[in-house]
């Protein structure tokens, strides 16, 4: 994995657990050599992320459409900062840019994000890997639904591993490196759906 989007929010919780994470994260990548593709904001853990991989030295690009850049959120000190129109276009470069996705942390926009990331594996517009890093249990509700939707058949069995999750950066990337794509939607007979 050459690249990973990097997935969290753009918030600043009140716990300094979640800022330290986002830090960790940015360079544990880095120090492993993955560069770091996200939304390019300075603000809450997305700046975290991008300020921890740049100060271990690695590449950091962001990806922001213009009105976030008329807002003044954009982070001006990264590797290469993307200006694109809009959402649509920020979430195909995230895809087009890294080499899986990795989810820490976040809120609404956050979530609009793994699901796609899911989703389009699931469909196969995409084989890279999915994974979830489970800081403090954030992510334990969320885990359990993934896992109802299976119990319930809304997730093919084919397509449960999808979703990688861990609770240490350590363990995220291995499991992450050793992801073997699953059979998508599109090479799937009618009769299997």
């Amino acid at each position: 994995m050459k690249r990973l989007a990097v997935y969290c929010g753009s918030a600043t919780p009140s716990d300094p657990l979640y800022m330290e994470t986002g830090r960790a994260v940015g360079r544990s990548l880095a120090e492993r050599g993955i560069g770091v593709v996200y939304g390019g904001g300075r603000l809450g853990l997305m700046g975290a992320v991008a300020d921890g991989a740049l100060a271990a030295g690695g590449e950091v690009i962001g990806i922001i459409p213009q009105a976030l850049v008329d807002a003044e959120v954009a982070h001006r000190g990264l590797t290469e900062l993307h200006v694109v129109d809009g959402m649509h276009d920020r979430k195909r470069a995230f895809t087009d840019l890294s080499d899986g996705f990795v989810t820490i942390p976040g809120g609404t926009g956050t979530m609009d994000e793994l699901w796609e990331a899911l989703s389009w594996a699931q469909l196969g517009y995409h084989a890279d890997p999915v994974g979830l890093l489970n800081i403090a249990g954030y992510y334990d509700h969320l885990i359990a639904f993934w896992e109802k939707m299976g119990e319930v058949g809304f997730l093919r069995p084919q397509h449960r591993d999808l979703l990688i999750v861990a609770d240490t950066m350590d363990a995220l990337i291995e499991r992450m490196a050793n992801h073997v794509p699953t059979q998508p939607i599109v090479r799937m007979n009618a009769a299997d759906l």
